[in-house]
């Protein structure tokens, strides 16, 4: 494994157990994919530092047993946006 991408893994798992963010928003803020951000989450921070890894899997399966929810969160406020426009339209 090249010296960059053990940097990357070990800095991102830090963060994750210091912010608690999102695969998602921790892929937009290194720039890189999602795919990317959970192979060294799951697989190659194991390697690298296991204890590390283990607090990461904590985070990682809290985001997991709450993901139904944030998805409902974000349907309620997709349609409350969409009423809310509807409403502003002037009418013919």
């Amino acid at each position: 494994m090249h010296d960059y991408i053990k940097e990357r893994t070990i800095k991102m798992g830090r963060y994750v157990v210091e912010t608690r963010k999102t695969v998602r928003t921790i892929a937009k803020e290194f720039g890189v994919s999602k795919s990317t951000v959970h192979k060294d989450l799951t697989e190659r921070l194991a390697d690298i530092n296991p204890e590390l890894a283990e607090e990461v899997k904590h985070v990682l399966e809290y985001h997991k047993s709450i993901r139904h929810l944030r998805g409902g969160e974000a349907t309620r406020t997709k349609y409350e946006k969409d009423r809310q426009t509807l409403e502003k339209e002037p009418s013919l």
